[in-house]
Parts: structure tokens; C-alpha cells; sequence
């Protein structure tokens, strides 16, 4: 609509949309964009993380394949551990645990059962092992029978001490060992090779102590043996060793061959000997039993080829073989460290062959074979089965006893070795801490609590002597004194030993060894005591005497007689004096008395004064009156009793 007189409005514009062209993304300006500024951009890196991670978390959705897994498990495992071995997580192993309401650290330590629990939950089969596991096919591997050929046997000579078992073996194998042993008791196994001159086969003999202290040494001997040869003198009879050595074959199940010894005395009666055998089961062909016998005698080497045949006879029977083409097993009969030669082992091989340059493992110590030594002394390249050498090249001395066995290398040798001493140590310290278990191990404890000990530092030539003398001193204990071992070796006596010994005041005791000059100057110096000793005889003796010092004193008390007080005088500057009649025995002055009033003591104490008339006495007796005086009282009273006796201490012996 137009008014008159107005301006003509322009019509306005009609409005587009209008849709800018894409703008180029600009980032920071910097050097480097401002230099590239025509180049194209690419993703950065962590852009392409990301779109890996997205890509990854979707996948994650998806279920996983189980990996089922056989599990090693050892008596103990940590968590740690465990988890690894199944490919499973820590936390759900931790998990598990806290539903079973243990609550554990990934470090723990936990028991083979409770892991085998574990991983059975999780879907893994399990292969328990154990520790001992090292062990496996060291020993007693069985011998293919093809493989096997003859071999000697091992003899064994037991029985009594002073019965003549070495005097037998010098006989047989034309040597001369008596002269050589302390006091002329054998106190070391020893073993011989003898050729049988009916045969020509050898025959290997082990001579035995007879000694009640060597109980271990005779049980070793019967263990390795086939047959035992029981030596009894024809003007002794059974004795107790007798006795111990024939329970010693019985339990090792080995035949038996008696040796009457010493027919050529005029007392010799073998008779009494075979019915003397019959107490003990043992019965002789000639009284109708099964145990061959033979009349011997060492001196005069009567009957010794006999015997030879006899020992041949039976072997054959037993009919004894092995195979000598595999790695060698074998016991170790006696240890001793050497100074020139280091640890030597007396081995008797039982199967296989022994070789030098063999790595070998005996108990907790290791070596490899440097030398072997026959019993003649000469060098050997080679030791067959039923051969006792002498065998040099081990780290340390092993115990006497141990069983010996060749290994495939020293990473096994080393294996086994460790596995055998950490037990040994675990057993020492079990032993050293009582091991708080039962009611009756805690009252034990109590009752050697205020035990005495009589420290000592032990050293011997070889390991079944410092066996014998520990087993020894063992038995001598009580429970009010008992010797304390703070160490026992094998070997000569050390510096070490001396200053261990002055920390602890203890006794050091050198059995067939000696001191060397640096430790005998310094016991010497710090006042040490070192006692040396050959026989094990005296070597007791002397301990259970020192060790019978440390007992307390017997107080015995001897009555020497009674009296009645008839009057009670109160004497100035005296006191009161009781006027008596000894009614039996004597009554001396010092002596100690009680004052027994109606059957009840009620002072005990010492007579200060006793007077016969007006003159001091030693003694009154029954009959007699005089006047008495205790020491510190003065409650006398007519009609009381007066009961006089004397303490003497007695000192006590083991």
C-alpha cells in the first residue's frame, strides 16, 4: 500500500543459504609445520594405539581357549610359583585361597597338597614330586641275569674281644696287623683279599672290633657281608660280644661258620663252646644242626686251609654273582682324613666297576676317583665287585657306612650331595632344639634342664672310632651330668679346635692323632687341656672319672645317740643349760642335734657346750650325765629329747 508523498522503499534482498567451502584444519604453528606446510598429514601414533586398543577390547569379549597344563608341584611351592607353572593368574590362586579362609601373599609358601587342591580346581593335572626324588636310580638298579658272572665272596670275621679274629686274619693272609693296634685290640674295620690255595678264587675278609663300644662298626661288617665267620676262644667260651655278633648275622640273614680259636691251650675245651653256641640257636653240624664248624688255631696255623675250604664250600653254595660291566655301588667301611692325601675312604665294591677318574657320591660328600689303593698297598686302574680299596679324591670325609654309587656327571653328583646335607642339617638342628613335641619330649626337657654338662672337642684317625667313642660318652650321661660334644671330626687336632675349646673351657681329646705345632703352642699358651689316648678303654675311664667330679655330694647322716634332759638351769652369762642323761650311744660336742619334744623335732642345730661336772668334754657316753648348751636356743624343757647325729659327705661316682 502506497501513501501519497512517500518514498519508494526498496524491496529487500531474498536470503540464500550459502554453504562456505571446507577450510583447511590448522594446528600450532611451529618450525616444522611452517616448513611442511604443503605436506599431507598422517595419523600421529597414539591415535593408532588407541584404535588398536578399541579393537583389542572387543576381542577381549571373546571366550579364550584354555590352556590345561600338567603341574609340577614340590613339597612346598610359592604362589608365585604355582600360578606360573599353571599360566594362571596370581590373584585368582590368592583368590581361591581366601575362599578356603586363608589369607596369603603372592610370596607365601604353601603345601604340596594344598596346591595340588588348587590346581585340580583350575582344570590342570598334577605330578607330585619330592625332594628325595635325586635319589631315584642311584641305587639297586636290577641287573639283566644275563649280564651277571661270579664273584668272590665277603667274609666277615665277629666276636668277642681278645678272642683272636686278627690274630685268625694274619694267619690267612700271612701279614702281621696285631703288632700295629694299640693295647692289641683292633679298633678300625679292616679288609683283606686272601687267595684260597684249594680253589685259587679270592676271598674277601673284613675284620671287625670286638670291643662292647664298636656295637656300629659289627653292624656294618654284617650288613655288607655274605658270610660271617664267628671266632670264639676254645678257653673262653660265648661272650657277650659273642652273643651280639651272632644277632648281628641272624638280622642280616647271613650263614654262619664258627672258628674255635685257640685249640692249641691247655684249657681249651671246644666242647663247651658248641653246647654254649646251642643257648643262642646256634647249632653245629656235629650236634646235629646246620652250621659248619671248624677247630682252629692262629698261633699255630692249624686248620686254616679248613677253614678256607669251608668259607669256598659255602660261597659256592650261596652261589653269588653280579654284574662287573656296569657303573659301580659300594659301602664305605671306614673314613679318615690323611694329611699328605686328604679325605681317604676304605669302599668295598659290591657291584659294578670302580675306575679312576669316576665321579662318585658317598652320603653328603662328593669326588672324583684320583688313585685307588688295593690292601697290599699298590695302585689300581680298575676295582671289580667284592674288591676293598682304598679310594682317594673326596671333597670331604664321608661317615662311615654310606653307600657309595657312580654318577653320569658332577651337576648330579652335586645335586644329590646338597640334597643330603641340607638334611643332615635340618636332622642336626631337630636334634640340637628338641623339637617342643610331646607331653613326654617337654618332661624330658625339664628333667635335664639343670643338667651339668662336661664340655669336650673330639677328634679320631677315622670315622668309626670317633662313631664308637661319641656312642661311648653317650652313655655315660645321667641326668644330672652329661658330656656335651661341641665338635667332633676326623683328622688331627687344628688351631680352630683350640680357640673353640678356649671359648667354651672345654677338654680336647686326641684319639691316635695329634696336635700340630701351631695348636699345641696354643694350648700351651691359653692353658687348653689336650689329652691324647690310643686304647678306648682308658679314654672312658678317664671321662666318666672327670665327669663324676660334677656330681653334687651325697649328705648321709649317722646317728650317734640319744639324750634326756632331766633338769633346766638358767647360768648367767650363759643361758640356759639343760642338765642330761645320755640314754644310748654317744653325744659329742659340734656335733648337730634336734630337740624332739612329745615325737615332734622342734629345733634342729649344733651343741655349743657339753659339760661333764664343771670341765669341758669331747664326748659323753650312755649312762654318763652332763650338761648341754645349743647354739642360738634356749627353749628347753624337762622331759624333752635330745637326738645327736653326724653328716658326712660322700662323693659319688658314675
Amino acid at each position: 500500500m502506497r501513501r501519497p508523498g512517500g518514498a519508494v522503499r526498496p524491496a529487500a534482498a531474498p536470503k540464500t543459504t550459502h554453504k562456505p567451502g571446507p577450510q583447511k584444519e590448522r594446528g600450532r604453528l611451529t618450525v616444522v609445520t611452517a616448513l611442511n606446510a604443503d605436506d599431507v598429514r598422517e595419523r600421529s601414533i597414539a591415535s593408532f594405539r588407541r584404535r588398536t586398543q578399541r579393537l583389542k577390547g572387543h576381542a577381549s569379549n571373546e571366550p579364550k581357549e584354555k590352556l590345561v597344563r600338567e603341574v609340577i608341584i614340590p613339597e612346598a611351592i610359592t604362589i608365585q610359583e604355582l600360578a606360573n607353572r599353571m599360566s594362571e593368574r596370581a590373584v585368582d590362586v590368592i583368590r581361591m585361597l581366601m575362599k578356603q579362609g586363608a589369607m596369603h601373599k603372592i610370596t607365601d609358601v604353601i603345601d604340596a597338597d594344598t596346591a595340588q587342591l588348587i590346581a585340580e580346581e583350575l582344570g590342570h593335572s598334577v605330578k607330585r614330586v619330592a625332594a628325595s626324588d635325586v635319589e631315584e636310580g642311584l641305587f639297586d638298579v636290577v641287573d639283566d641275569s644275563t649280564d651277571t658272572e661270579p664273584r668272590s665272596p665277603v667274609v666277615t670275621v665277629m666276636g668277642h674281644v681278645d678272642h683272636g679274629k686278627t690274630s685268625l686274619l694274619d694267619a690267612l693272609r700271612h701279614a702281621n696287623v696285631v703288632s700295629g693296634e694299640a693295647g692289641g685290640i683292633t679298633q678300625h674295620i679292616g679288609a683283606y683279599q686272601v687267595l684260597s690255595p684249594e680253589s685259587g678264587t679270592k676271598i674277601t675278609f673284613i675284620d671287625t672290633p670286638g670291643h662292647a663300644a664298636f656295637t656300629a662298626m659289627r653292624a656294618r661288617g654284617a650288613k655288607v657281608t655274605d658270610i660271617v665267620v664267628l671266632v670264639v676262644a676254645a678257653d673262653d667260651g660265648v661272650m657277650p660280644q659273642t652273643v651280639e655278633a651272632i644277632n648281628h648275622a641272624k638280622a642280616a640273614r647271613v650263614p654262619i661258620i664258627v672258628a674255635i680259636n685257640k685249640i692249641d691251650k691247655p684249657d681249651a675245651r671246644p666242647e663247651r663252646v658248641r653246647t654254649e653256641l646251642l643257648q643262642h640257636e646256634v647249632q653245629v653240624e656235629s650236634l646235629g644242626g646246620d652250621v659248619v664248624d671248624v677247630e682252629v688255631s692262629a698261633k699255630n696255623k692249624t686248620n686254616l686251609d679248613k677253614l678256607l675250604e669251608m668259607i669256598a664250600l659255602q660261597a659256592e653254595i650261596l652261589d653269588l654273582k653280579t654284574n662287573s660291566h656296569r657303573p659301580a655301588e659300594g659301602t664305605v667301611i671306614e673314613a679318615k682324613l690323611d694329611r699328605g692325601r686328604g679325605p681317604v675312604a676304605t669302599v668295598l665294591v659290591q657291584r659294578g666297576t670302580l675306575r679312576v677318574g669316576d665321579i662318585i657320591v658317598a652320603g653328603a660328600e662328593m669326588g672324583r676317583v684320583r688313585a685307588l689303593i688295593s690292601d697290599q698297598g699298590e695302585n689300581l686302574d680298575e676295582a671289580g665287585p667284592s674288591v676293598p680299596v682304598e679310594v682317594l679324591g673326596f671333597n670331604g670325609p664321608p661317615e662311615a657306612g654310606d653307600r657309595l654309587a657312580v654318577v653320569e656327571n658332577e651337576a648330579r653328583a652335586r645335586q644329590v650331595t646338597s640334597y643330603r646335607a641340607h638334611q643332615k642339617r635340618e636332622n642336626a638342628a631337630a636334634s640340637i632344639s628338641g623339637m617342643r613335641g610331646s607331653l613326654e619330649q617337654m618332661m624330658s626337657q625339664l628333667k635335664t634342664a639343670g643338667r651339668k654338662e662336661f664340655p669336650l672337642i673330639v677328634k679320631a684317625d677315622v670315622q668309626g672310632s670317633l662313631e664308637a667313642i661319641l656312642g661311648s660318652l653317650e652313655k655315660l650321661g645321667t641326668d644330672e651330668v652329661a658330656a656335651r660334644i661341641l665338635h667332633a671330626g676326623v683328622g688331627g687336632i687344628s688351631e680352630s679346635d683350640v680357640t673353640l675349646a678356649e671359648g667354651f673351657n672345654a677338654a680336647i681329646i686326641g684319639f691316635s692323632v695329634r696336635a700340630n705345632k701351631e695348636a699345641a703352642a696354643a694350648a700351651k699358651r691359653n692353658g687348653i687341656e689336650i689329652r691324647y689316648y690310643n686304647i678306648i678303654y682308658d679314654l672312658v675311664d678317664d671321662i666318666k672319672k672327670a665327669m663324676s667330679g660334677l656330681l653334687a655330694p651325697t649328705l648321709r647322716e649317722t646317728m650317734l645317740g640319744n639324750a634326756q634332759i632331766l633338769e633346766v638351769f638358767n647360768i648367767s652369762k650363759v643361758g640356759k643349760v639343760a642338765g642330761c642323761r645320755v640314754t644310748d650311744g654317744t653325744v659329742e660336742r659340734g656335733a648337730n642335734v634336734r630337740l624332739i619334744r612329745d615325737n615332734v623335732v622342734v629345733h634342729e642345730g649344733k651343741l655349743s657346750t657339753l659339760k661333764r661336772f664343771k670341765d669341758e668334754v669331747k664326748e659323753v657316753v650312755a649312762g654318763q650325765e652332763c650338761g648341754m648348751a645349743f647354739e642360738n636356743y634356749g627353749d628347753m624343757r624337762v622331759g624333752d629329747v635330745i637326738e645327736c647325729y653326724r653328716i658326712e659327705t660322700i662323693q659319688r661316682s658314675l
